[in-house]
């Protein structure tokens, strides 16, 4: 098959023909807190090429149907057009979708009450003013 021997001359396949995917070959070093999660990682590393790649492509069909629209001057060839641009214009949003959910995963931060109504003080009167008249003093 036209795969086979492009993935062997890629060397992306095992050398006895199989369709598997050989393993990816290299020291990949990550930092310390990136190395808990290597699949997590490599899948974000291969959508992203692939989202780049798809992207470059996009732009290349864009420009060559520009040019055939623009010789026909049909309706058909400019509809077909926008929705290439919107094919890749969406291609786009996903990879800042993708950097956004990476970015999540990576550091999440931590939802705590960010307004608090009601505060409760546990102690007596005599604490509570000796707290609040350190307050005072202290702004």
């Amino acid at each position: 098959m036209a795969f086979d021997d492009i993935g062997k001359a890629l060397d992306i396949l095992k050398d006895d023909g199989c369709s598997e995917i050989a393993p990816i070959s290299g020291d990949v070093s990550l930092p310390k807190s990136r190395e808990e999660k290597p699949d997590l990682r490599r899948d974000y590393e291969y959508t992203r090429g692939q989202l780049y790649s798809l992207i470059e492509k996009g732009q290349e069909a864009i420009d060559g149907i520009m040019e055939i629209s623009q010789e026909q001057g049909s309706a058909r060839a400019y509809e077909v057009t926008g929705q290439l641009i919107k094919s890749v214009a969406d291609a786009t949003d996903k990879l800042l979708d993708l950097q956004k959910k990476m970015r999540d995963i990576e550091d999440p931060k931590e939802k705590g009450p960010s307004n608090v109504t009601n505060a409760l003080f546990v102690g007596s009167t005599a604490e509570l003013q000796k707290l609040l008249k350190k307050g005072k003093l202290d702004d």
